[in-house]
C-alpha cells in the first residue's frame, strides 16, 4: 500500500440475490418453490480508486448506483465478492447511526458502549464524554433511557459519538440532516473542522453544495462503475446534466403513452423545464423558481461591477416562482477565476427564519465592508428547496473586479494591529 494513501480500493465487485417473492416459512418454501426464484443483481462491477491521507472525496450518483454499497464495504458491514480494500488507521462510520444502542440503557451508558465499538478504551471515553454530551445538546436527558428519546435526539447522540472518536478515516452516508437547522449547521462545521485536522473523509451525498464545500474530489458512480472523477466543480455539473437528461427522456416516454390532456400539459411543462436545464451547463435545477436578474450595486445604490476593498457591496437577486418553493434556501459562493472558493454562505447557515418563495420578488445580499483584495472574481448564486434540492443553481452568474488601495497580498483583507515594544 502506498504510504501516502489512507484507502486503496482495487477491482471491487459485489452482487446481491434479489428474490421475486421469497417465502418466510419452511412450509411456504416447500409448497411454493417458484417463489424462491431470484436474480443475481451486480451492484459493483469492478471499481478502483485511491484516497490520500487527509483527502476528502464525495461519491455521487443516482439511487441504486452502488455508492452506499461502496461505503458499507469500506466500513466492513458487508464484504465484496472479489477485489481488495486496504485502509490505514481508525475508522469511524456515520452510516447506520445508533447501531448498537440499547433502548433500556441511558444515553450516557450508550456513549460508552458505542464508543467502545469504535475502538476507544474506557480511559479515552472518560476524557471526551463531556464533549460528546455537550455536542449532542442532550445534557438534560443524557441519563434517561434511550427508548424515551425522539428520533431526532437519538440521531443527535449517535452523530455526537461517531464524530468525536478521533478517527483517521470518516465514512459518511447522507446523514448531515440530523436535527434542526442549527444543529445541521453545527454538524457541517464539525465536518469541515475535522477535515482541517487531517482526517480522511469519504462522503455520500446528493447535496452538491456539501460535496463542493467539503470534498477535494468527486467520484461519479454509474451502474456499478466509475463514470467520472475529478474536482467537484468539474464532475458535479456532468452528473447534474445527466440527471436532467434522464428526466427529459422519462417525460418524453410519458408523453408518448397518450395520457389525458391535463397530464400531457403537466408533462409538457416538466419537459420544458428539463430542456432549459440541459441547454445551459452552467445552470441547473427543477425550475420551480427562476432567477430572472442579477445586479451588483455599490454604496450609492448604482449598478457597478468594480469595487474598492472596504466598500459596501450589494448583490440584488430578482426571481420569479412558477410554483411555491417551501423551505427555500438562497445561497452565494465567491470564487477566484481559477475556481478557488473564497467564501460561501446561505440563508440556512446564517440562521434566517424559514421562508417561502411565491410569485416574484427581490433578495439582497449585503456586504458592509468588502474584504476582498485586488483581483477578478465571480459569484455562484443558488436557490434550493430544503437542503438537497436545487431549484435554480447558477454557476458563474456574475463577475466583478476589486481594487485595493494598499499593496496587500492574498485574496482577503484581515483586520489587524501591530504592537512593537
Amino acid at each position: 500500500m502506498n504510504a501516502e494513501n489512507a484507502i486503496e480500493v482495487n477491482d471491487l465487485k459485489k452482487s446481491f440475490k434479489v428474490y421475486m417473492d421469497k417465502g418466510s416459512q419452511l412450509k411456504e418454501r416447500v409448497l411454493f418453490k417458484k417463489r424462491n426464484r431470484y436474480e443475481n443483481r451486480e451492484v459493483l462491477k469492478g471499481i478502483s480508486f485511491e484516497v490520500k491521507k487527509g483527502e476528502a472525496i464525495g461519491l455521487i450518483g443516482h439511487n441504486g448506483c452502488g455508492k452506499s454499497t461502496t461505503l458499507k464495504l469500506l466500513s466492513k458491514i458487508i464484504y465484496p465478492d472479489s477485489g481488495t480494500i486496504e485502509m490505514k488507521g481508525r475508522v469511524s462510520s456515520l452510516i447506520e447511526l445508533g447501531a448498537g444502542f440499547h433502548p433500556d440503557m441511558s444515553g450516557r451508558e450508550n456513549i460508552y458502549t458505542n464508543a467502545s465499538i469504535f475502538g476507544l478504551s474506557k480511559k479515552e471515553i472518560d476524557a471526551r464524554v463531556e464533549d460528546i454530551i455537550e455536542f449532542s445538546e442532550l445534557e438534560e436527558f443524557i441519563d434517561n433511557p434511550v427508548r424515551t428519546y425522539s428520533s431526532g435526539m437519538y440521531m443527535r447522540l449517535a452523530f455526537a459519538v461517531a464524530i468525536n472518536v478521533d478517527a483517521d478515516i470518516l465514512l459518511v452516508d447522507e446523514i448531515l440532516a440530523v436535527g434542526d437547522a442549527g444543529f445541521q449547521t453545527k454538524c457541517f462545521n464539525k465536518m469541515k473542522e475535522i477535515k482541517a485536522d487531517g482526517t480522511t473523509i469519504v462522503i455520500v451525498s446528493h447535496a452538491m453544495g456539501q460535496i463542493e464545500q467539503i470534498c477535494d474530489r468527486s467520484i461519479w458512480i454509474h451502474e456499478g462503475e466509475i463514470k467520472a472523477e475529478g474536482k467537484p466543480r468539474e464532475v458535479d455539473p456532468q452528473y447534474l446534466e445527466y440527471i436532467a437528461s434522464e428526466r427529459k427522456n422519462v417525460t418524453k416516454k410519458h408523453l408518448d403513452k397518450g395520457n389525458s390532456k391535463k397530464e400531457q400539459e403537466e408533462e409538457k411543462e416538466k419537459k420544458e423545464e428539463c430542456d432549459s436545464d440541459t441547454k445551459d451547463k452552467t445552470r441547473w435545477g427543477n425550475n420551480k423558481a427562476r432567477i430572472t436578474a442579477l445586479r451588483m450595486l455599490d454604496e450609492k445604490g448604482c449598478e457597478n461591477n468594480t469595487f474598492i476593498t472596504g466598500e459596501e457591496c450589494v448583490l440584488e437577486i430578482k426571481y420569479n416562482a412558477k410554483k411555491e418553493v417551501e423551505n427555500a434556501i438562497v445561497g452565494i459562493g465567491i470564487y477566484t477565476l481559477d475556481d478557488m472558493r473564497v467564501y460561501g454562505t446561505n440563508t440556512r447557515i446564517d440562521n434566517l427564519p424559514t421562508f417561502f418563495l411565491n410569485e416574484s420578488g427581490t433578495i439582497q445580499f449585503r456586504i458592509e465592508e468588502l474584504p476582498l483584495l485586488s483581483g477578478n472574481y465571480y459569484l455562484d448564486v443558488a436557490i434550493e428547496q430544503d437542503l438537497n434540492t436545487p431549484v435554480d443553481y447558477w454557476r458563474k452568474a456574475v463577475s466583478f473586479n476589486v481594487f485595493s488601495k494598499k499593496e496587500e497580498a492574498g485574496v482577503s483583507q484581515i483586520k489587524h494591529t501591530w504592537l512593537i515594544k
